[in-house]
């Protein structure tokens, strides 16, 4: 997975790792020189997910006293990770499918758009191919991201890795 530059699909559990694996992935790969930016869209409403991502240009909206550039652009070269992707609305999974497919932004109020190259790694612990069936995620953009697929496992299935992973940490 790190040898590639493709995006990759993140799938498992809460409390499975899936934001160290990113990680861990991205100082693996070759975009390791780069930034490794991370938003986890759960935590924040729909609109100001879409200003994290693409940035806003002054006066976009009430509070924008000042341009400010979004992940999206932090992260040109990079790797982007969206935690709990599921969790984004439909009109800013349309978005967020735009920029993916075009790999180009434009910042909240913005007029031009910027050119963007990165990794995109997405996780959830939500069943997408379920909710593509049920019309609650896109999926055009289930299949962009879904290009590799990762499924983590829980701890309490690999018992055996435990002891490995404390004495790991000791030396």
């Amino acid at each position: 997975y790190a040898r590639s530059h493709h995006h990759l699909l993140l799938t498992g559990e809460r409390g499975t790792g899936k934001t160290t694996i990113a990680r861990q992935i991205h100082e693996r790969g070759g975009r390791r020189g780069k930034q490794f930016v991370s938003l986890n869209c759960a935590t924040l409403q729909a609109e100001l997910v879409e200003a994290e991502l693409f940035g806003y240009e002054k006066g976009a909206f009430t509070g924008a006293t000042q341009m400010k550039p979004g992940l999206f652009e932090t992260g040109n070269g990079g790797t982007v990770f969206l935690d709990e992707v599921g969790e984004l609305s439909l009109s800013l999974q349309a978005k967020l499918l735009k920029a993916v497919e075009e790999k180009r932004i434009r910042r909240v109020g913005g007029r031009c758009e910027i050119p963007i190259d990165l990794r995109i790694i997405a996780a959830t612990s939500r069943n997408l191919r379920a909710m593509t069936i049920s019309g609650e995620f896109r999926a055009d953009l289930y299949d962009r991201l879904n290009v590799l697929n990762l499924n983590t496992i829980p701890l309490r299935e690999q018992r055996e890795k435990i002891r490995e992973l404390i004495f790991s940490g000791l030396e």
